[in-house]
């Protein structure tokens, strides 16, 4: 374990915000979790995260690991059979690192979730989720610490409560250290092309697919070494069939919504494109010109940069359309 006093977070979050933790604890696998007093704040690799100010109490996150060692993943297969296969990871292993390290060793069922920023952790908190998938449609079970209860604890895909971008996790912030996430894979690739964005792609094999799919992304979102950001910045907001019905009728080219829990679900990038936000900036913040989802640092912007433009955003939003969006970041 790694304890370091007056810390930088510019590193560890994907918009680049230069604010400082006072205290930061680094949790490796064999590590015993600390008890911490105060204020606690875990984190992943941060890209869901706007820092507005210095965070005065500890920040807590598992270890980073640059590469995918075979020492960081436990494989089990279930009943004997060939497939389904279990994959145990830890926590602080970059997601897309993983998904290779899958594909590389003929797991499937990752693919469709490549090319997104983030851990293995995070990946059970924020239920991520693209091109028609999402985490929750794979993991089997996720291993925390308990900070309060001070004690281990395994939950199942049930116990998680997934939802759209939603777990039970972020239902009680800070309270659990992710440590390890099992997914459930299989020995066969079946292509998931359900999403209408991924018609024609080619796919005669699942590493074909996931190189398809990262560069549709990279199409559409800023390289991190070039602008920081925190990828899709709102959710997709979801409506009542009243609400979308008159939307649709003062603008027939909206794209039709799907249908989800608790009513139909709108494009956010659209109505925040239609509204006239696409491609500008306020202050050193701004929205990013080939995908109006996509808030990014024009250089050396702070929090309140972002705090205050994606306010404005969703003011604009609910005058122009009645819609409440609800960010997807969090804005600290």
């Amino acid at each position: 374990m790694k304890v370091y006093e007056n810390i930088s977070l510019k590193p560890y979050n994907t918009f680049g915000i230069d604010v400082k933790a006072r205290r930061m604890v680094v949790v490796e696998p064999k590590d015993k979790v600390p008890d911490l007093d105060g204020e606690v704040l875990v984190i992943g690799a941060g890209s869901n995260m706007v820092f507005t100010k210095d965070f005065e109490g500890t920040v807590i996150i598992a270890g980073a690991r640059r590469t995918v060692s075979d020492a960081d993943v436990v494989t089990q297969s279930r009943g004997g059979a060939p497939s389904p296969i279990c994959v145990t990871a830890w926590a602080g292993m970059v997601m897309d690192d993983l998904i290779q390290w899958t594909l590389d060793h003929r797991l499937y069922g990752l693919e469709n979730l490549s090319a997104i920023p983030g851990t293995v952790g995070a990946s059970a908190v924020q239920n991520v989720g693209a091109y028609g998938a999402e985490a929750k449609d794979f993991i089997e079970s996720v291993e925390a610490y308990d900070m309060v209860g001070k004690r281990h604890c395994t939950f199942s895909n049930d116990d998680c409560q997934f939802a759209y971008r939603d777990s039970f996790f972020k239902h009680h912030p800070n309270r659990y250290l992710i440590l390890r996430v099992t997914y459930r894979l299989s020995h066969e690739f079946v292509p998931n092309l359900g999403y209408k964005a991924l018609e024609g792609l080619p796919h005669d094999t699942a590493q074909q697919l996931r190189e398809a799919i990262t560069e549709i992304r990279w199409q559409k979102l800023p390289r991190p070494e070039e602008h920081g950001s925190a990828g899709s910045f709102f959710k997709n907001p979801v409506v009542d069939e009243k609400v979308y019905r008159h939307i649709k009728s003062e603008h027939p080219d909206m794209p039709e919504a799907h249908l989800s829990v608790g009513g139909y679900k709108l494009s956010a990038g659209w109505l925040i494109d239609r509204a006239g936000w696409k491609g500008k900036t306020k202050g050193r913040a701004g929205v990013w010109p080939k995908n109006a989802l996509v808030l990014y640092n024009a250089g050396g912007c702070t929090g309140e940069d972002v705090a205050a433009l994606a306010k404005e955003i969703q003011q604009d939003v609910k005058q122009k359309f009645g819609v409440d969006l609800e960010p997807e970041a969090l804005i600290i």
